[in-house]
């Protein structure tokens, strides 16, 4: 065996570095008070929702005279491309 006293040095450790110190749980914030009572900014909130919804709803209904010109071309093109099609299918048909 060795002797112990010829082996190399081993170096001391270092202190373990404390942890800094863990903050007390924060409570979630939430829309209601203690008492079960919406606030009056998730109310107001909410309200704002749905007029924004309501809005965009009608605007997407087609309240946009743009939107029904736009279907009637495109109908109209639809109609003239499957005129010019059967026309080139009755010439390949002579």
């Amino acid at each position: 065996m060795t002797d112990p006293t010829h082996l190399p040095a081993v170096p001391d450790p270092e202190p373990a570095v404390p942890d800094p110190a863990v903050p007390d749980p924060v409570e979630p914030v939430t829309d209601y008070t203690d008492d079960g009572v919406p606030t009056f900014s998730y109310v107001r909130d909410r309200i704002e929702g749905r007029a924004a919804t309501a809005a965009a709803a009608e605007e997407l209904a087609g309240g946009d005279a743009r939107a029904a010109e736009a279907e009637d071309a495109f109908a109209e093109r639809e109609r003239r491309a499957a005129d010019r099609l059967a026309e080139i299918r009755r010439s390949m048909e002579r």
